[in-house]
């Protein structure tokens, strides 16, 4: 079995990486059979990022803050962990967004695409769901779409949904709504067209992210499911991430 390892800049995941570098050898990315990304949460999202072109799959190791992504450090062999390791597809949204220049631009989210307002006024949104308006204005300090993946993150603050990841389900969750004030977003089809409309952008500017990818003075979004891409993420299974998710929705 060929690696790539790859870590971000903490002391301790750098050390981490030439451990198993030095254990089981350095590939080639290209001719790696497994991607190990070595960090956080965020880092694994940015090497999905980084090497979205090549059929890989991904085995994240835990130097982060919550790691909900990753597995924990083991001394048992790596490929032996991976050879008996749970297998989850993970499928990207793809982003669509236009500014009120006119430009037009596209990025993927691995976790979520979250729009904000970019002053002190709350922002207005009209949302449309497969070509139908399902809510004609939004008012809020901003709405997220969230895959299963990204579901413990942002959404979760945002007092979302937690998804199974083997769910095909998106979650629409508003950010600090005003109006309408009881409306705590859905859960959507993989398969969901979703739009977002900004009103009065003028005034009421508002940016959108695609994970760490920022557009701003945003008109309108349009998101997803990425059905051309998708990738592997590998966990050990004795923590698989059905228990995760569990765990985390009784967390008090």
């Amino acid at each position: 079995m060929k690696f790539y390892f790859t870590s971000s800049n903490s002391s301790e995941a750098l050390v981490t990486k030439k451990k198993y570098q030095d254990k089981y050898g350095q590939n080639n990315v290209e001719n790696a059979d497994i991607i190990v990304p070595i960090g956080g949460d965020g880092f694994l999202l940015k090497t999905l990022h980084d090497y979205k072109q090549f059929n890989k799959s991904f085995y994240g190791i835990n130097y982060g803050s919550i790691g909900f992504l990753m597995n924990n450090d083991s001394e048992i062999n790596l490929e032996k962990i991976i050879n008996n390791s749970q297998k989850i597809k993970l499928k990207p949204l793809n982003m669509i967004v236009n500014n009120d220049k006119g430009e037009k631009f596209e990025s993927i989210a691995f976790n979520e695409v979250s729009l904000m307002r970019q002053t002190h006024q709350a922002a207005k949104i009209k949302i449309e769901i497969n070509d139908i308006e399902r809510m004609k204005e939004l008012i809020c300090d901003g709405i997220l779409v969230s895959t299963a993946a990204g579901s413990t993150a942002y959404n979760s603050s945002a007092y979302g949904s937690i998804i199974p990841l083997e769910s095909k389900l998106l979650a629409l969750t508003p950010i600090s709504a005003f109006r309408p004030r009881r409306w705590r977003g859905a859960l959507l089809s993989e398969k969901t067209k979703i739009k977002f409309f900004v009103q009065d952008s003028n005034e009421r500017s508002v940016s959108v992210t695609a994970d760490h990818n920022e557009f701003r003075n945003i008109k309108e979004v349009q998101i997803t499911s990425a059905n051309n891409l998708s990738f592997d993420l590998l966990f050990d299974s004795n923590h698989s991430m059905e228990e995760r998710i569990l765990k985390e929705q009784f967390i008090s």
